[in-house]
C-alpha cells in the first residue's frame, strides 16, 4: 500500500530504518489503528459549494492502552504528525482537564452563569466546537478524583456529538478508570460512553523502550568546555535514537515556553532558558507532562547574584522528580558546591538529595509517576 494511505505506518518503519527505534510487532500493528482513524477522516471531510457549516461526521476514535514506556506517546506523536487537518489539538489529559474547570469557574462567575438555565458545560464545550475542533488527543488518560469522574461523561457526550474524534493513551483499561472511586456507579455511563465511541487497543509491546535509553548510561557531566559539551550530545542522540531533534513549544497558561531541542519525547534546553527566564512551577509542570526526559546544559553555580534562578532551578528539580522524567544534565560545579548562597541553603539540601536520586540506576529504571492535576500547583 502506497505511504500517502499509511502514514503512521510509513513514519513509524523510517525511524526503524534510521536506526532511531528497534522494530516492535506491537507497535507495527498499532500503527494499522492510527491510520485507520486518519482514513475515516479524511473520507469524512467536507466537500463542495455546501460544506461551509458541514453536519460533523463522527469517526470512531481510538483509545490505546499499555504499561509504561511502550510508546504509546511515540506513537501518538507520530499520528498528530501525520494527520492532514488543522483542526487538531493535543494536550495531557490533566491539562485538558485544568483548562475545562478554568473555563468553567469563569463561566460561574460571569453574569450568564449566574442565570437559571446556565450550563457551565456547554459553555467551555461551545468554544471548542465553534473552532471545528475535529480531534482531541489526549496523553495519559486517568481519573482519580471525584470531580473529574462526574464531570466526564457530560463533557464528551458534547464533544462526541458535535463530531469530535478522541484519541487517547493510558495506563489504564477503560473498565478500570476510576477503580474503587467514590460514587463509581455514577461513572460507568462514561466508561460505556468511552467503549462506544473509541476503539480500545492494547499495546503489547516486548520491552520498556524509556528505560533501555538510560540503561548504564552516566547522566550527569561535570566542568565546562568542548569535551563535556560533546559528551552530552552523545548522551543525547542515545535518548533520542540518533535523531538530532528539532526546536518546539510549550504551551502554557495562554503563552509558548521555546523548546530548543525536541525528539522523541525527549526535550533539551540550556540552563538559562529554564532558570533565568520568568517560568514558575505550572510552565514546569507542563514540561514534565509534555517530555519524559529532559537534558540542561550548563547547569551554573548559583551565588546570590543568582537567587531567582536558584529558586527555579529548585522549583524545576521538585517537579521533574515528582512526575519521575529522567534528567540529563552538565553542571560548572559538583553538586555538593552548586549552592553557595545562605538564603537558599536550606531548600537546596533536599535539590541536591533529589538530584543524587535521580542519577542512580533505581530511579533511572522506574517509569513515569501519575501527573498531579495542575489545579494542585495554584
Amino acid at each position: 500500500m502506497p505511504p500517502d494511505q499509511t502514514p503512521v505506518r510509513s513514519a513509524y518503519l523510517d525511524l526503524v530504518v534510521r536506526g532511531a527505534l528497534t522494530s516492535d510487532p506491537a507497535q507495527v500493528e498499532a500503527t494499522a489503528h492510527f491510520d485507520r482513524i486518519i482514513a475515516d477522516l479524511t473520507a469524512a471531510r467536507p466537500k463542495g459549494l455546501f460544506s461551509l457549516f458541514p453536519k460533523p461526521k463522527p469517526v470512531r476514535g481510538l483509545y490505546l492502552v499499555g504499561e509504561v514506556g511502550r510508546g504509546k506517546t511515540m506513537m501518538m506523536d507520530l499520528f498528530f504528525g501525520a494527520l492532514p487537518i488543522r483542526e487538531k489539538q493535543r494536550v495531557h489529559f490533566h491539562e485538558f482537564m485544568d483548562e475545562v474547570h478554568a473555563g468553567i469557574s469563569a463561566f460561574r462567575k460571569s453574569a450568564r452563569g449566574r442565570g437559571d438555565d446556565a450550563d457551565p458545560v456547554e459553555a467551555v464545550t461551545r468554544p471548542l466546537l465553534k473552532s471545528g475542533l475535529r480531534v482531541l488527543c489526549l496523553d495519559e488518560f486517568h481519573v482519580h478524583d471525584i470531580t473529574n469522574a462526574m464531570l466526564l461523561d457530560r463533557l464528551f457526550e458534547k464533544l462526541f456529538a458535535g463530531g469530535v474524534t478522541l484519541v487517547a493513551t493510558s495506563n489504564v483499561l477503560p473498565d478500570e478508570l476510576y477503580k474503587d472511586g467514590l460514587n463509581r456507579q455514577l461513572f460507568l455511563p462514561f466508561i460505556a460512553r468511552l467503549k462506544e465511541e473509541t476503539e480500545v487497543v492494547v499495546l503489547h509491546a516486548a520491552q520498556d523502550y524509556r528505560r533501555l535509553k538510560f540503561a548504564g548510561q552516566q547522566v550527569y557531566a561535570f566542568g565546562t568546555g568542548p569535551q563535556v559539551r560533546a559528551v552530552m550530545d552523545r548522551l543525547w542522540l542515545r535518548i533520542t535514537g540518533g535523531e538530532p531533534g528539532q526546536p518546539g513549544v510549550v504551551d502554557s497558561i495562554g503563552r509558548q515556553i521555546p523548546v530548543p531541542l525536541q525528539s522523541m519525547g525527549a526535550a533539551r534546553f540550556n540552563f538559562a532558558d529554564l532558570c533565568e527566564k520568568p517560568l514558575g512551577t505550572r510552565d514546569f509542570v507542563r514540561i514534565a507532562h509534555q517530555f519524559d526526559s529532559l537534558m540542561i546544559d550548563g547547569i551554573k553555580q548559583m551565588d546570590r547574584t543568582r537567587s531567582d534562578a536558584a529558586k527555579r532551578f529548585i522549583l524545576l528539580i521538585d517537579s521533574l522528580y515528582d512526575r519521575g522524567v529522567k534528567l540529563a544534565a552538565s553542571f560548572e560545579a559538583p553538586l555538593d558546591q552548586l549552592a553557595t548562597d545562605d538564603k537558599t541553603a536550606f531548600e537546596f539540601q533536599r535539590t541536591i538529595s533529589r538530584l543524587n536520586e535521580m542519577q542512580s540506576e533505581e530511579y533511572l529504571a522506574k517509569g513515569l509517576r501519575d501527573a498531579v492535576p495542575l489545579e494542585a500547583h495554584a
